[in-house]
């Protein structure tokens, strides 16, 4: 392409120079191509203007006042297992959570109600950052009955996968609820590079839904899936979602915030899950 368009402006020139110059009318001088201004059409071409950042996406939208870390599991198991996978998690999880040997908390655990059957999804949180997570790892490594509840979860799953997510920095941090609630668990792949747009709507966007205190959390990935939005809701029913869903629509802004974050997101996925007997988020 670039061979046609010097080949297209050279002869311009040339046709233009030796026009002008049969009518005897002007003299014209001709200017290499290196004279042209930094800013013509024709540099531009060729030089993509590049919006320099001057610090990381994490820096810029994660919380400042504290340096939590947060995983988040997500284990396929075989359906006729799922009642003894349950009985394991809930025998071994909150003793990791209470132990204060350990950086860590259990801010959730629950099983898919609907969206990917058979799916159990639980949420650490690492206070301290990727330091505490190591610290956390080597000492389960030396923790008998932890590892003895590995083996045996091993033999209950499909399939498993994690995140290391931050926290953005405008959401509430997750604490534990009273319930019975149900747990919606809305997950959005974004087009790289517009993480920064994405936190810049949902700054405004989260004073909206904040008001029947049904915001649980919010989280953008580190590690694992990239460009990955994870946002956490808590309401009593399914009914209740609904109602609360549709009045968001009645509060000034909100239509904006979806109109310009939908072309944003690549894919969308929204679960329904309800809490095991042992999680902190009830």
């Amino acid at each position: 392409m670039a061979t046609r368009v010097l080949q297209r402006v050279g002869n311009g020139l040339k046709q233009t120079k030796n026009g002008l110059q049969a009518h005897g009318q002007v003299t014209v001088v001709v200017r290499s191509l290196s004279g042209f201004r930094e800013d013509s059409w024709f540099k531009s071409l060729f030089v993509r203007k590049v919006d320099p950042r001057k610090d990381a996406h994490s820096h810029l939208l994660a919380k400042k006042e504290d340096n939590n870390l947060y995983k988040i599991q997500f284990h396929n198991v075989k359906p006729e297992c799922l009642d003894a996978y349950n009985e394991l998690c809930e025998g071994v999880l909150p003793s990791i959570h209470a132990d204060p040997e350990y950086p860590c908390e259990l801010v959730g655990t629950w099983n898919t109600w609907y969206g990917e059957q058979d799916q159990a999804v639980h949420l650490w949180r690492y206070r301290g950052g990727y330091p505490a997570l190591t610290e956390v790892m080597n000492k389960l490594r030396q923790n008998k009955e932890f590892m003895d509840y590995r083996r045996e979860r091993g033999k209950m799953l499909l399939s498993r996968r994690n995140q290391l997510l931050l926290e953005f920095s405008f959401w509430n941090e997750p604490v534990p609820r009273s319930g019975p609630n149900i747990y919606e668990l809305r997950s959005y792949q974004l087009r790289p590079g517009t993480m920064i747009e994405w936190g810049n709507y949902w700054a405004r966007a989260i004073e909206i839904r904040q008001q029947n205190q049904e915001a649980v959390g919010g989280f953008f990935s580190q590690i694992g899936s990239l460009y990955t939005v994870h946002h956490l809701w808590a309401y009593k029913d399914l009914q209740s979602r609904e109602d609360t869903r549709n009045a968001a629509w009645q509060r000034d802004g909100w239509d904006e915030v979806v109109y310009y974050t939908v072309p944003l997101i690549q894919h969308m996925e929204s679960r329904i899950m309800i809490p095991m007997k042992s999680s902190p988020t009830k």
